[in-house]
């Protein structure tokens, strides 16, 4: 699945009378960025909220974000997040090319962001400050995804649906995958690229322990 570009997603822009000198000087700046408690994007290259985080250079000119971090860095940061969390690193990866097909500026029509789709409200709680960012948003994800995990006694099927659909779908659901297409065709998906990464069958493929 195609994204949408940030720029074109995110809604106003707020630029200053600076930014103005500042497109006559030059075609690059510093954008500011963070999402209030609606998940409402804000980008300023002026920051006037403590809540603003430095966020990509873009283009003015151009409105094209920065360049993309390099593979190696993301599977780097994958296997960092996953020896902390004590997650299988193809597990992770597994998720991050179903979230974001390893797009680290994908903004989901829900509100999702970055490389692992966190909710900002998520992000929050896991004391992401930056979504966008390549490496806090898969150190937060794999957090998330471990917590998950342990919470239903490390059965991958619910883990998975939790991540998808929220902890408390499960829980209303009786501890089963909630019964919902989409939730289903995310599961079957990850399972896909999980087994394919981890270059063959898994022992039960529906079930994941994780080693205490």
């Amino acid at each position: 699945m195609r994204y949408p570009s940030l720029l074109q997603i995110l809604g106003p822009v707020f630029l200053g009378a600076a930014s103005v000198m500042l497109l006559a000087t030059s075609a690059s700046a510093t954008i500011y960025t963070f999402v209030d408690e609606r998940g409402v994007v804000h980008m300023t290259n002026v920051p006037t909220d403590s809540r603003y985080r430095v966020g990509d250079r873009f283009n003015l000119m151009g409105g094209k974000p920065g360049k993309a971090p390099r593979r190696e860095a993301i599977e780097a940061f994958i296997l960092e997040a996953a020896d902390r969390y004590n997650v299988d690193p193809m597990l992770v990866k597994a998720v991050i090319k179903v979230e974001s097909d390893f797009d680290h500026r994908a903004v989901s029509k829900k509100g999702a962001i970055g490389l692992m789709q966190l909710m900002p409200e998520t992000a929050r709680d896991l004391r992401v400050h930056d979504p966008f960012d390549p490496k806090s948003n898969i150190m937060g994800g794999t957090n998330y995804l471990r917590q998950l995990l342990s919470r239903f006694d490390g059965d991958l099927s619910l883990g998975l649906a939790a991540y998808n659909a929220g902890p408390q779908r499960v829980v209303m659901a009786q501890n089963t995958v909630p019964r919902l297409p989409e939730t289903l065709e995310y599961i079957k998906k990850v399972m896909h690229h999980y087994q394919r990464y981890r270059g063959g069958p898994i022992t039960n493929r529906w079930l994941y322990k994780i080693s205490n």
